[in-house]
């Protein structure tokens, strides 16, 4: 398996998979590369719908002429004798993944650190520091997220705004999207009555209703089903009082 950075010809035969909408493990096969070099190529370059191959290998060039040593922690203190190079890795291709469904690129590289971070929490300097970007982009994204349900925002001891994320994050998630489902339905079946029953659109217009009701109704109860679940202790089995 070949080392080293990835030639130009290499990013072109990135760009061609992607356009065809090869996985990226297929990509890396053809390539025999890594699939980890394969995400982390494209995550830093655009995302699979902006990659391109010679912004990518001019990028790729810059950056190694002006590169510095990175630091050796990012946001939430990472510790536990993690390799930092695996850990940017994990965060690339986490983001990568975050994007391709449906988060803007910062949003998602902001979202990726509050995971990563052990303490499940960082500031706004954290993310700026680790990130390399303007502190008007970190407040953009944590905007967003805390808009959709994803994030809370308190003041600490400090008195500086620190963004959390807590277990309870997809379960909020999703019942903002299951909400968002029923808003949907509510708004096809005004339009049954505003265009008329018994109409080709009215028609339609039902079948969206009664779909997103059920999609939604059935995300609340899988939601509620699940969380009750994760947050049930497993009940510890008394010992046998016959057993000597």
């Amino acid at each position: 398996m070949p080392g080293g950075r990835l030639t130009e010809q290499e990013r072109r035969q990135i760009a061609l998979g992607l356009a065809d909408d090869l996985a990226y493990a297929e990509i890396a096969r053809r390539l025999d590369r890594p699939t980890s070099t394969i995400t982390r190529e494209v995550g830093r370059n655009g995302g699979p719908t902006a990659y391109r191959a010679d912004l990518a290998h001019r990028a790729t060039e810059h950056r190694a002429r002006r590169r510095k040593p990175a630091p050796a922690r990012g946001p939430g203190a990472r510790s536990h004798g993690r390799d930092d190079e695996a850990v940017r890795e994990y965060e690339e291709a986490f983001t990568t993944l975050l994007m391709q469904q449906g988060l803007p690129k910062m949003t998602a590289r902001v979202l990726t650190c509050l995971f990563v971070a052990d303490t499940g929490s960082v500031t706004a300097a954290q993310l700026v520091e680790h990130l390399q970007v303007s502190p008007a982009s970190v407040s953009k994204a944590i905007t967003f997220l805390e808009e959709q349900g994803l994030i809370r925002r308190e003041r600490d001891e400090r008195r500086r705004e620190r963004y959390f994320v807590d277990e309870d994050v997809w379960y909020q998630s999703t019942i903002a999207g299951a909400q968002g489902i029923a808003r949907m339905a509510e708004i096809a079946r005004r339009g049954v009555t505003v265009l008329g029953r018994d109409t080709p659109a009215a028609n339609r217009l039902e079948n969206i209703a009664r779909f997103s009701e059920f999609i939604s109704e059935s995300m609340l109860r899988a939601a509620a089903q699940v969380r009750e679940l994760l947050h049930t202790k497993p009940e510890t089995t008394p010992p046998d009082s016959n057993h000597q």
